[in-house]
């Protein structure tokens, strides 16, 4: 059974909890999300004056293009006030800051008729984010900051919620791809060659769901999700943020969606931040979720939960 909530008031242990069954949320713009794509409105249009960022592409060589998203997209993700905006957010939707950790705040770009659709503007396969090392309790928070449209959004693929898809995650190593492939991606202008998961298997997209919401109206769903990018026809280049979040209980307890076909090695839950002061999650719980660390280390680690628990309460 999938459903949509809309503007939804159950609390967020309950949100979540949907979530991970394949569940998705669907919120009305709030103040704190209007101002966040303010602020990413703003920093677009001052990167791209004096072109309309939704059209620039029509305008730009796509060399010239991609220097512009070089420099941009790295300034807004690692911006003090981006991660501000993300601690309003999540205040105003019920979430409690001490438990709940984000990652960086993420600008992405869709542009129309296959302009740039690799590298910095990579325009996504039918994908779980669990195959790129996300733990099964990652939610992820999809917010639009220019009006879209049903032919420049992202795809969710229902039907593979619970049928698993043969794929080459297991070639997915998170701390390799920090290291050499994130870097890189303003030099794959034509094709992308960076090692990511695909599918290895005729997918059908059919029936698939597209959510077309106002600017800064949210969309949350779980990182187990099959979703896509899709092939943008609108003849407007699309810019959203996206960011993702885990709760600390959720984590302790290895709880959270299914994982049914994920087979990448290490984890991401290292980049994620605790809601009230911007700390990182303890390093215990990222070995605990890195699959590279020996069992016995884990092991080791896993014993000392509960007094780490009471450590970090107290």
């Amino acid at each position: 059974m999938n459903t949509i909530y809309f503007d939804a008031t159950v609390n967020d242990d309950v949100r979540r909890d949907y979530l991970y069954k394949g569940q998705l949320f669907v919120f009305s713009p709030c103040p704190s999300a209007i101002a966040f794509c303010e602020f990413a409105r703003q920093m677009v249009e001052e990167a791209f004056a004096p072109l309309d960022p939704r059209t620039a592409q029509h305008n730009l060589p796509i060399e010239a293009y991609v220097e512009i998203l070089a420099e941009l997209k790295p300034v807004f993700i690692h911006h003090p006030a981006s991660k501000q905006f993300i601690q309003d957010i999540l205040k105003e939707t019920g979430c409690d800051l001490r438990k709940t950790y984000f990652d960086v705040p993420r600008l992405r770009t869709a542009t129309s008729d296959g302009y740039l659709t690799s590298g910095i503007a990579y325009a996504f396969h039918p994908h779980r984010d669990t195959w790129y090392s996300a733990p099964p309790c990652q939610i992820n928070w999809w917010l639009p900051i220019y009006d879209i449209t049903s032919e420049n959004v992202m795809a969710f693929h229902p039907r593979y919620w619970s049928q698993p898809v043969k794929n080459s995650s297991s070639d997915y190593n998170y701390t390799q791809w920090n290291k050499e492939s994130r870097k890189t991606a303003a030099k794959h202008i034509k094709t992308d060659t960076r090692q990511q998961p695909f599918p290895e298997e005729t997918l059908e997209l059919e029936p698939q769901l597209r959510l077309v919401t106002k600017v800064g109206g949210m969309i949350l769903f779980s990182g187990a999700q099959m979703h896509s990018t899709v092939p943008n026809t609108s003849g407007y280049t699309r810019f959203s943020i996206d960011f993702r979040t885990v709760h600390l209980d959720d984590v302790i307890a290895q709880q959270g969606a299914p994982n049914i076909d994920s087979a990448c090695t290490g984890t991401s839950l290292g980049d994620f931040l605790r809601g009230t002061d911007f700390c990182r999650i303890p390093e215990y719980l990222v070995t605990l979720y890195d699959s590279q660390v020996p069992t016995e280390a884990i092991a080791s680690k896993s014993l000392t939960i509960g007094h780490s628990v009471f450590d970090m309460k107290s």
